[in-house]
């Protein structure tokens, strides 16, 4: 009696072992597929604690489409992959290890086969082989281009304004004064005045200024070119113009204008320094000399008209 007690005792603690020993599983819902059908690989383990599923690695021949998440169920763990194949053949999905408790336990091996697809060319029509198709244009193929647009907007703008801008100087350039030449030299000495050069110590400005006009004046009146002649050049230039009578002026006037443009000679590459007292008589003498130094008046020929004409 003792002893039939014992045995079955122990048949109850190797049931109860059994019961409670962690059990892995694989399997796949089917073993046959065609090429780029997907088929469901499946682990299974019938523990939750201390469970570690490692992620599958890469199989020969098969790719991973999906890679699920695990799910709870009971007392199960189960971890699911969504799998396919391209290239036809039999493939192995090899034993997975699971870690239950850190203990190491392997699923079982599986085949997998892989068919083409039969195709029928008496039945199914062929099409020749289409071209490249173009996609539509976006925003986005554009983007590269508008740098470069807004880059030739910006030089084109750029070089229109310096071609305005070099032709409106042009111009200006060729504008003759509205002023007469006397009216405008008496307002240019006005102006001169104005800007008190020598008093700040700016001589040789002043003396440049003063004489240019003067030049100018004889240059536009006369018709000479002054402002490009040395003072000697253009003291005899008029020395022969009044010797000619080509001019209403007087040996004096020519003197004073001889006068002024040494001095301003002196200041001006000499770096002469005249009193305020000869400054101011240059200045005077600048202006008679323009109120003074006139062309010529032409006379206009007589028309005589006999008596008999008129009859």
């Amino acid at each position: 009696m003792k002893k039939q007690i014992t045995y079955i005792l122990l048949l109850f603690s190797i049931a109860s072992f059994a019961q409670q020993k962690p059990v892995v599983k694989a399997e796949i819902d089917t073993t046959n597929i065609r090429i780029g059908e997907q088929f469901e690989f499946k682990i299974t383990v019938n523990d939750t604690a201390n469970v570690i599923i490692p992620e599958l690695e890469n199989i020969y021949g098969i790719e991973i489409i999906e890679n699920k998440k695990i799910d709870t169920l009971k007392n199960q763990l189960i971890k699911k992959y969504i799998l396919t194949s391209f290239d036809s053949g039999a493939y192995y999905i090899p034993q997975q290890q699971i870690f239950i408790r850190q203990r190491l336990h392997l699923t079982d091996s599986l085949l997998i086969s892989v068919a083409t697809i039969a195709i029928d060319t008496t039945k199914q029509k062929m099409f020749p082989i289409k071209s490249i198709q173009d996609e539509p244009m976006q925003f986005d193929d554009y983007k590269p281009y508008i740098w470069y647009v807004l880059i030739a907007i910006i030089l084109i703008g750029l070089l229109l304004y310096f071609i305005l801008r070099k032709k409106k100087e042009k111009i200006e350039e060729i504008i003759v004064p509205t002023l007469p030449p006397f009216e405008e030299a008496i307002q240019k000495l006005q102006q001169l005045d104005e800007k008190l050069l020598w008093q700040n110590n700016q001589i040789k400005e002043y003396y440049s200024e003063l004489t240019e006009i003067v030049r100018g004046f004889i240059e536009r009146e006369l018709k000479v070119p002054a402002l490009e002649s040395t003072t000697d050049e253009l003291i005899d230039i008029l020395t022969d113009f009044n010797d000619l009578k080509a001019i209403s002026t007087t040996k004096e006037t020519i003197k004073k204008l001889r006068d002024l443009l040494r001095e301003a000679d002196l200041v001006k590459f000499a770096k002469s320094r005249p009193m305020s007292e000869q400054i101011e008589a240059n200045r005077k003498d600048a202006e008679e000399v323009v109120t003074e130094l006139k062309p010529e008046a032409k006379e206009e020929p007589e028309i005589k008209i006999e008596a008999d004409e008129l009859d």
